[in-house]
């Protein structure tokens, strides 16, 4: 309130924009709607340095949540207080609640001090009817709250959280058993603590308990975990499980480098209603290291351990095996960079070939893909070579070089099953300041390996950019030629061209049209089939700030 009188009390800021995408295609059936539009926005009044933003987001697209994309929140803020009202994701730690989207409400509150405190209540799922016709996947309403509590001094903290959420079994009809889909409820605690003494030693440790019932219809009963005596907070059923998490890391910090030591344990099938995916059933003990030397050119961080799972003993083979990650940087001069990385942590990522970018006909064809693959190797190398650099040209050189492997092993023995990924790209780029013009060429390669089956993919890409009447009209041309090989036989060429321009007027307004044409040869051992598909962009945006 110091600010009244001194500046003006109301800020309104905020933007609009529109996209609009013409679809249509010849030789084969249309794989799109022939028109879509993507219409989003937001607005963020400031009245006295109390901020209150308000955002939406609006497609006539279905999407894998059998509804249009549409969600709106809102997060005022003031001072140390913020709320989130509307669609919210909120994390509190990897155990607990960490990035799961819910419907409802939230505060962050961060005086100024050594306390900081976090809630939330909300809809985590929505009710979703069996339907046989169109086939989607039923499910129950699911509300849940949780709150973090924080202490923290500077050497010392302390994390309290807890979590809760429950399906509301008469949200929905009746469904068949055979679906395996069961009314739950769930109920987290975690508590979290860190130490600093003797200057350099941090030590950091969390535990957090997971009581899960699978199935609300199944009868009461009484039991001696912890968890299982909370009165109102969980009822323990026959379908019930109780669950563990802990991690702790003690680290020694100079100047210059880091060593320490961590232990990870993951109880089998520990699962916590507030996040989408979990990794469980793992033990993991590391030694990790890292140092700045050649005068701060080259940075090291390395951390090696070992990795097991079975730990109930309740499969027939145990899987286990060092794991180790190295990553080196290292930038000899100001024109040359050049850095490597190497894993074999057990984990779950997203192979994700450039292949992607290039060939798609939108920027909106991937936006809810969620493939992940287990990796059990990562190699990856990069440099960047300044060739020259003034005011008036500037040449880059990169090449870029990565190898992912996976695969399955039972009892020590590796599997007729797995495969390698390998990825390449060279590329070259030419600035020349004074015309606003950009040159880029590069060359891409992917291949695949698994048993019994191998595909490759290489091809050139070339764009020009240039810039216009004082840089007000951006415009780019771009394009490509790949070809596919499947089992060492040509099965594909794939060529496609693109043209975008974008103009600026008094910076406030932005108009963006683009036009993608890709045409794809496909060969089999009956057919030989060639067609073609072409997408037309139209956007427009505004961007606006008052003050009264």
């Amino acid at each position: 309130m110091e600010s009244i009188g001194k500046e003006k009390p109301l800020t309104v800021t905020g933007g609009i924009s529109l996209n609009q995408i013409f679809y249509t295609a010849n030789g084969i059936d249309s794989r799109r709607d022939p028109y879509t539009y993507f219409a989003s926005g937001n607005v963020n009044f400031s009245l006295y340095g109390w901020s209150v933003p308000f955002s939406f987001s609006y497609s006539n697209q279905n999407t894998s949540f059998q509804q249009p994309f549409n969600q709106y929140s809102v997060h005022p803020t003031y001072k140390w207080v913020t709320g989130h009202l509307g669609y919210n994701s909120m994390s509190f730690s990897p155990y607990t609640v960490n990035g799961h989207i819910f419907l409802g409400g939230g505060v962050d509150l961060a005086p100024e001090g050594k306390w900081k405190f976090s809630a939330l209540y909300g809809r985590f799922m929505r009710a979703v009817e069996y339907d046989t016709i169109s086939n989607a996947t039923p499910s129950f309403k699911r509300m849940g709250y949780g709150f973090k509590t924080s202490y923290n001094d500077g050497n010392n903290f302390v994390d309290l959280i807890l979590f809760r959420a429950k399906d509301d079994q008469h949200s929905i009809d009746p469904i068949p058993d055979s679906l395996s889909i069961l009314p739950e409820e769930n109920l987290v605690v975690s508590i979290g603590a860190g130490k600093t003494f003797f200057t350099n030693f941090v030590l950091k440790a969390e535990l957090a308990s997971s009581a899960l019932t699978r199935d609300l219809r199944a009868d009461e009963t009484n039991t001696g975990h912890i968890l299982g005596n909370t009165g109102f907070l969980y009822k323990p059923r026959l379908s019930s499980s109780y669950y563990k998490a802990f991690k702790t890391s003690l680290d020694y910090q100079q100047q210059g480098y880091t060593i320490g030591v961590g232990y990870e344990r993951i109880d089998p099938q520990y699962r916590t209603l507030g996040a989408y995916y979990f990794n469980n059933d793992l033990e993991n003990i590391t030694v990790n290291g890292s140092a700045s030397i050649l005068r701060g050119k080259m940075n090291v961080a390395v951390s090696a351990g070992t990795q097991r799972d079975n730990l109930d003993k309740s499969k027939i083979s145990t899987m286990r095996r060092m794991v180790a990650s190295l990553n080196i940087n290292y930038t000899p001069t100001e024109k040359l960079n050049l850095s490597a990385s190497y894993s074999s942590f057990q984990t779950y990522t997203n192979i994700r070939s450039q292949f992607v970018d290039i060939n798609q006909l939108t920027p909106y064809d991937n936006l809810d893909t969620l493939n992940f693959t287990q990796i059990s190797q990562s190699v990856s190398t990069t440099a960047m070579y300044m060739l020259g650099s003034s005011k008036e040209k500037r040449q880059t050189l990169n090449v870029n070089l990565s190898l992912q492997a996976a695969a399955d092993e039972q009892g020590d023995e590796e599997q007729n099953s797995g495969s390698k990924f390998y990825m390449s790209n060279v590329s070259y780029s030419l600035n020349l300041t004074p015309q606003n013009l950009t040159l880029a060429i590069s060359i891409n390669g992917n291949i695949n390996e698994s048993v019994g089956f191998s595909t490759k993919t290489f091809g050139p890409t070339a764009s020009v950019s240039k810039m216009f009447f004082s840089k007000t009209l951006r415009t780019t041309f771009s394009t490509s030629l790949n070809n596919s090989y499947t089992n060492n036989k040509h099965t594909n060429k794939i060529v496609n061209l693109r043209l975008s321009g974008g103009y600026s007027i008094q910076k406030k307004h932005n108009l963006n049209a683009s036009m993608v044409m890709v045409n794809r040869d496909s060969k089999t051992e009956t057919n030989t089939k060639s067609f073609t598909e072409f997408t037309g962009t139209l956007g427009y945006s505004y961007s606006f700030g008052t003050k009264r």
